[in-house]
């Protein structure tokens, strides 16, 4: 029979899984009275468990918002599970300035697991490999993160101070659309009322944030993730280039993402079995020379519009393959 002490810890993982629990659900599920459920209820607040009582037809318990985190009940998957989500984070970069936060966490999990359940995840962490490298970037502020996770639930204009890539600093205000999580690094986007433009601004380089009086209509349209891709593949760099590509919208993406370059359907022509698509790919680039083996990696017929520059390219690779293919 389970003690008593094992059943009010049963109790408190079935109101950490969420919701509003009936006193007949969880006499049930513990196997016990509805009176001894009651009474398992004022041992976890005796116990400092912020649990309420909620009435009415569809009453029963639930876990209330508390000044601290009650105990928390891991099973063996759970704990897989946040383990894996912990190194997962730490090296894809998605952490922030609190490094320590995440061994700390990973310890305090580890600590209180049963002997065999620790060894058998100590031994599937030590020998997971990866493919790619750790993430090495910079983290963001924790409190800055947080300001703009509260700022957008809100609605509320925030005010920062920024850092360019080339150390410029400045200050403006921003009306956040929401935070996004790309390539290893945090980032904000929204509107500066200031020049009435959308902007997207890098997590770690904002020095300062802090939410301003008043609030702002949530804009129409694209999504946060698409506004700070087409703002990567639409950023001032040195060269601009236009394509014309014969093809799928799936095989350009594979080889040319939302965030490089930015797709306009140019025209379709119907052949004797199907549909050949044509489609304008624009970007803007610091350096060419990617360019020339990417095309070559799509195999779809294209067309160079600009710049010229890029056709050398392509014709001097093309001859560098030529040679290669020739050599015995």
């Amino acid at each position: 029979m389970p003690r008593p002490t094992g059943r009010v810890l049963t109790l408190l993982e079935l109101l950490q899984s969420g919701g509003t629990r009936t006193v007949a659900e969880l006499a049930d599920r513990l196997g016990v009275e509805g009176r001894t459920v009651r009474r398992y209820v004022e041992h976890l607040t005796d116990l400092g468990v912020p649990v309420e009582s909620v009435r009415g037809r569809y009453g029963g318990y639930r876990l209330a918002p508390g000044y601290r985190l009650p105990p928390l009940m891991l099973t063996e998957d759970e704990a897989l599970a946040v383990l894996l989500g912990l190194v997962a984070g730490r090296r894809a970069g998605l952490t922030t300035t609190e490094h320590t936060a995440n061994e700390t966490a990973s310890a305090k999990i580890r600590r209180v697991l049963p002997k065999h359940v620790a060894r058998r995840l100590d031994a599937l962490l030590e020998d997971l490999a990866f493919t790619d490298q750790p993430g090495e970037f910079e983290a963001p502020d924790t409190g800055v993160l947080l300001t703009f996770a509260d700022a957008v639930r809100h609605r509320r204009p925030v005010s920062i101070r920024y850092t360019d890539r080339n150390g410029r600093r400045t200050e403006r205000t921003l009306h956040t659309y929401g935070v996004v999580a790309h390539a290893g690094r945090w980032y904000v986007t929204g509107k500066d009322p200031q020049i009435g433009e959308d902007r997207t601004f890098r997590l770690d380089r904002i020095m300062d944030a802090r939410t301003l009086p008043g609030s702002f209509e949530a804009p129409v349209g694209p999504g946060p993730a698409q506004r700070v891709l087409s703002g990567f593949a639409t950023a001032e760099y040195q060269h601009e280039v236009t394509l014309r590509i014969h093809g799928t919208a799936q095989q350009i993406r594979a080889h040319l993402p939302a965030s490089i370059a930015s797709l306009e359907e140019h025209e379709s022509q119907v052949g004797q079995d199907r549909v050949a698509e044509r489609w304008r790919v624009e970007l803007r680039a610091e350096r060419l020379d990617w360019l020339p083996p990417v095309l070559a990696s799509l195999d779809r017929p294209f067309v160079v519009e600009r710049p010229d520059e890029l056709r050398d390219l392509i014709e001097a690779f093309a001859d560098r393959l030529a040679s290669y293919a020739r050599q015995a």
